[in-house]
C-alpha cells in the first residue's frame, strides 16, 4: 500500500536561514542582513566580506523571508498605489513618477488597479499608500486605516485627519482652458464623462458656465458624452466631429479624451489644430509626448510632488499628516493656436 507521505510527492525543502549563509560564509547574523538589505551598516562591511557574503547566499539560493523581516523591522518596502483607472495617463503619470522614485530607496511600487483600497489594505501591508478616490462612504474607514499605515489621499473635500490630502481643484484651471479657447474660437465643443446615472460631470458645467458669459447660445449639438474609457470617448469624438455643424475646437474634460479626439480628427482627415483645436484637462505627461502635443490644464510637479511624499512617508516619515495644495496651470501646445505662455488659474 503507498504511504499518503509517498502519494503527496517530495517534501518541501526547508527555507534557508540568515544563520546558514552566515555559517557558510563565516561571519555574523546581523552581517549578513547588512550585507542583503543594504542598509547602512552594510556600508561598514569591506568589500570582501560582502562578496563572501552574496556568494554564500547564491550557493544556498537564500531567499529573504520578508513576513519575517517586516515583522522584525515594522518595513514591508512595499507602496501601494490605487489608482481608480489605469487607462487614465494621469495615473499612468502617477507610475512613472512614484515607482522608480521609490525603487531608488530600495522599494517596490504595488498598483491596485479597480481602486477597492478598503479591501485591499485589510490584506496587503505597505510602508505608504496613496488613494486617488475617497467617496464619503469610504472616508470612517479611511481614518480608521490611518491610525495604522502611512496614508496619503487625493481629494477635493478631505482635510488632513491623520493622512497627508494632496488637494488640486481642477474647476479654476478649467476656465483657464475654456479661456484659451475663446480667444479665437466660439463654436467650442465638449467632449465630456458621464456617469452611471447619466449625470454629466462639473467640469462640464464649466464649459456651459464659459459659453454663456461669452454670450454664446447653448447649443447641445456641441456636447458629445463617453463613459469612462478612451474606446468610449474616441467614438464620441467621432461622432461630434462628423456632425455637419462640427465645432472648431473641442475642450476634453480629461486628458485621455482629449487624445481621443486627436486620434479622431486625424482618422477624419482634420487638421489639428488648423481645422479643429483641442485642449485637455489634467497635465498628465503622456499629452506631452504625443504628436501633435495637445494642450492642457494641470498643476505643475504634482507628480514628481507626489512621488517625494510617498518615499518619505515610506521611509518612515510619522509627522502629522499635512494639506499639499497645488494650483492648476494652462500648457499650451501644438494642438491649440495661439500663445505657448503657461497661464496660473486664480480661485
Amino acid at each position: 500500500m503507498t504511504d499518503i507521505a509517498d502519494r503527496a510527492g517530495p517534501a518541501r525543502p526547508r527555507r534557508v536561514t540568515l544563520r546558514q549563509v552566515a555559517d557558510l560564509a563565516g561571519v555574523s547574523t546581523a552581517t549578513v542582513s547588512y550585507v542583503l538589505s543594504g542598509r547602512r551598516g552594510g556600508s561598514e562591511v569591506s568589500a570582501e566580506t560582502s562578496e563572501r557574503v552574496r556568494a554564500a547566499a547564491a550557493q544556498l539560493e537564500y531567499v529573504p523571508n520578508q513576513a519575517a523581516r517586516a515583522v522584525r523591522t515594522g518595513r514591508t518596502d512595499v507602496v501601494l498605489l490605487s489608482l481608480t483607472m489605469l487607462a487614465d495617463p494621469w495615473s499612468q503619470s502617477v507610475i512613472d513618477a512614484v515607482v522608480p522614485a521609490v525603487r531608488d530607496r530600495g522599494k517596490t511600487a504595488l498598483v491596485l488597479p479597480d481602486s477597492d483600497w478598503c479591501t485591499a489594505l485589510d490584506r496587503v501591508q505597505a510602508d505608504a499608500v496613496f488613494i486617488d478616490a475617497v467617496t464619503p462612504a469610504q472616508t470612517p474607514r479611511l481614518r480608521a486605516l490611518a491610525r495604522q499605515l502611512r496614508l496619503v489621499a487625493f481629494s477635493e473635500t478631505l482635510d488632513p485627519d491623520g493622512f497627508d490630502v494632496v488637494r488640486s481643484s481642477d474647476v479654476p484651471g478649467c476656465r483657464i482652458a475654456l479661456a484659451h479657447l475663446l480667444t479665437s474660437h466660439e463654436r467650442i465643443g465638449s467632449l465630456t464623462s458621464v456617469g452611471s446615472s447619466g449625470g454629466r460631470n462639473v467640469r462640464h458645467g464649466v464649459w456651459e458656465k464659459a459659453m454663456q458669459d461669452a454670450g454664446l447660445p447653448h447649443d447641445d449639438s456641441l456636447v458629445a458624452e463617453f463613459r469612462g474609457s478612451s474606446a468610449s470617448a474616441y467614438r464620441a469624438a467621432i461622432d461630434l466631429l462628423s456632425r455637419s455643424d462640427r465645432p472648431t475646437a473641442i475642450y476634453a474634460t480629461t486628458d485621455f479624451a482629449a487624445i481621443a479626439a486627436v486620434n479622431a480628427a486625424q482618422r477624419l482627415r482634420l487638421d489639428v489644430p488648423g481645422e479643429v483645436a483641442v485642449i485637455g484637462v489634467g497635465n498628465a505627461r503622456e499629452t506631452e509626448l504625443v504628436s501633435p502635443s495637445i494642450s492642457s490644464v494641470g498643476p505643475r510637479d504634482l507628480f514628481t510632488s507626489l512621488a517625494t511624499l510617498l518615499t518619505r512617508r515610506a521611509q518612515g516619515d510619522d509627522s502629522p499628516g499635512e494639506l499639499h495644495e497645488f494650483v492648476w496651470e494652462l500648457f499650451a501646445r501644438e494642438s491649440t493656436t495661439g500663445t505657448t505662455d503657461h497661464m496660473k488659474a486664480s480661485s
